[in-house]
Parts: C-alpha cells; structure tokens; sequence
C-alpha cells in the first residue's frame, strides 16, 4: 500500500523532492569539502583546491552514509526517469504505432504517381484543422453521453484522448523544422549587428578622414607664413588640432 501511494505521488503533476535534499545541509555540504581536502594534499601537504572531482573518485573516498547523496550519478546512457517515468534519451520521435497508439493521418511517405513515386510532403495544418474540428465535435458528443447515460462516457474519453494524442504527435513533427529557423533568425540577427556595426565604422572613418583633410589644408596655409602673427595663429591651429584628435577619440571610444 505504501509502495502504490509513492507511486502515485511521484507520478503527479508537481512531485515532491526526493526525500535526499534532506542531507544537502551546511554542515555537510563542509564536511565533504574536509574530506576532499584531505584526499587531495600533496607532498607539500597542501590541500589541492583546484582538483576537479568525478564521481568514480568521490565514491572511493568511502564517505559516511549521509555523505554519499554528494556523489553525482552516472550519466544515463539509454534512458532516465521524470516524475516516475521513463524518457528515453535518443533524439528520434517514436511514431504513434511504435507506442501503441491510432495515427489518425497518413505516413509522410506515402507515394502518388504525380509525382513519379516521390515522397507526397505531408500538410500538417490540414490534418491539425481536421483534428482540431474532430475534437470539438467529440466533445459536443461527449457533453451529451453525459446528459443522457453517464455510465457510457468511457469511449468517448478514449476518443478525445488519442486526437489529443495524435494533435501533439504532429506539432512535435515541427520541433527540427522550429529548431533549424530558431538558428537561421539568430544568424540572421547576428549578421544585421555586425553590418550595423560595420556602418557605423565606416561613418567613423569618413570623419576622421574629413578632419584630416581640414588639418592638412590648414597646415599648408600655416606653412606660408613666417611673421608673428602668423606664428600665434599656427599656435592657435595646433591648439585646435589637439582639440580635434581629443573630439575624434572621443567618438572612437563612444562608438566602442
């Protein structure tokens, strides 16, 4: 009886935590750390605190009983559990017959002669609209078994479950098609920034490049000048050309 209600209470919507969170504590989350810098002194007798420990290590360390949740699992290599059931770790979405189920629209392989016996693509929307439509009229029908012989709702229930069922299984068969525009919109998005960025760089460019040209020119005019006037006044150009090469830094270090 214990067994059936454990079961039942893993297998709800929201489990509770296994009971093993009980044992994660400071003071033993601190003793294991103790235990790990004993086993990892050198000849120096120091502590190696860089040491990275995998789980064949920790479990040779014979740590007490309540120490021994610290040790991480194996990693699954077929399947592992979720609430009490099991999900298997290959990436290949099962078909609905594989699990037992009714497929309530064709294989996407299905051959036409129109098409010299290639493979006809499979409409998703239309059968997804077909079932959407299905449902909608089973529980219209299953309202009224329930207004007029309640005892008779079971297979009705069984119908609204396997178009549920099969909805899912063909919005799933769309999850490598979402995967692969998911990536192409963040290239995508990638690219636009760099060439944003590659604008604003040959803006940058453009400026100082005009800048240049006005110091050069300027510098030209300076140079045929030789009086005292003509001295402060190459005095004030160099002053204003510092003044331009802190303003173009500036703006080369906003725009980084």
């Amino acid at each position: 009886m214990a067994d059936e209600s454990q079961q039942r209470a893993v297998n709800t919507a929201f489990a509770p935590p296994p009971p093993l969170w009980k044992h994660f504590t400071p003071e033993n989350i601190e003793k294991v750390e103790q235990i790990k810098a004993e086993a990892s002194k050198g000849e120096d007798g120091r502590p190696d605190k860089k040491k990275e420990w995998s789980a064949s290590e920790l479990r040779a360390l014979n740590l007490p009983s309540e120490l021994r949740y610290f040790v991480p699992p194996d990693i699954p290599e077929e399947q592992y559990s979720v609430f009490g059931e099991l999900q298997a770790l290959s990436t290949a979405l099962p078909s609905l017959k594989e699990q037992g189920i009714e497929q309530l629209y064709p294989e996407p392989s299905v051959t036409t002669a129109e098409q010299d016996s290639q493979p006809a693509p499979l409409n998703h929307a239309y059968y997804l609209l077909k079932i959407s439509k299905s449902l909608l009229l089973n529980f219209l029908e299953f309202v009224g078994i329930l207004s007029v012989s309640p005892e008779q709702f079971e297979s009705k229930v069984e119908d609204l479950r396997n178009l549920f069922i099969n909805a899912h299984h063909l919005l799933n068969l769309y999850r490598p098609h979402q995967a692969r525009e998911s990536l192409i919109t963040m290239m995508e998005e990638q690219l636009n920034h760099s060439r944003e960025e590659i604008k604003q760089m040959d803006k940058v460019k453009a400026e100082v490049e005009n800048v240049l040209e006005q110091l050069q020119a300027e510098g030209c005019a300076v140079g045929t000048n030789e009086s005292e006037e003509d001295n402060d006044q190459a005095r004030a150009l160099k002053a204003k050309a510092d003044e331009h090469s802190r303003l173009i830094w500036d703006l080369l270090d906003k725009e980084n």
